[in-house]
């Protein structure tokens, strides 16, 4: 069975972009990106939002034949050619996308037999109204935060309508040379 695993850049007050959407502040690099690029070959499933699915495919599909691609952009987009992608999306509900499932409704049991139909992890990348609904159905097993040293003041929250308490393992962390912090960690149950 699948784990579900967040993948978040957040400010250091936890805002996973500015109160319209704004990403500016993101800061990512070569040292980052392959550090990232290491976790996401071990998966083959994407999960998104359909803001951050719609900012993907407007970018991954041909990121690799533009000129002057970095090895990132070509690692990257080689990945999620093939890599099977899930959107969270009410106002999609219906909607066929060749290549995409995605979920409108019923979302713990749609979720839960992804998890269970996968054996390797599913990654959610960004997507925080995405993220919103799955923390409220206690779906989400891991999270992995990389907090950029900005404070942003106000904004959209990483963390919304989770239920309880919930308890985190620490299993990795990383400080990068740019001063962004990877923490990795299991949520307990």
């Amino acid at each position: 069975m699948g784990k579900l695993v967040l993948f978040m850049h957040t400010s250091l007050d936890m805002y996973a972009a500015g109160p319209n959407g704004e990403m500016h502040w993101i800061y990512a690099d070569e040292e980052i990106f392959n550090y990232v690029g290491s976790r996401v070959d071990e998966t083959d499933t994407a999960l998104y939002g359909r803001v951050t699915f719609e900012m993907m495919e407007s970018y991954w599909p041909t990121a690799a034949e533009k000129p002057g691609a970095s090895s990132h952009d070509i690692h990257h987009a080689n990945w999620y050619k093939n890599a099977k992608k899930v959107v969270l999306s009410k106002s999609w509900e219906g909607k066929e996308i060749p290549g995409v499932q995605v979920i409108s409704r019923d979302l713990k049991e749609q979720v839960s037999k992804l998890k269970n139909a996968t054996e390797k992890d599913i990654l959610i990348f960004g997507s925080p109204t995405a993220t919103h609904s799955l923390l409220a159905e206690e779906l989400v097993d891991a999270v992995w935060v990389f907090i950029n040293p900005v404070i942003l003041g106000k904004g959209i929250p990483v963390f919304r309508n989770v239920r309880e308490l919930r308890k985190l393992e620490l299993v990795s962390s990383r400080v990068f040379g740019s001063g962004v912090v990877c923490l990795g960690y299991n949520i307990r149950n």
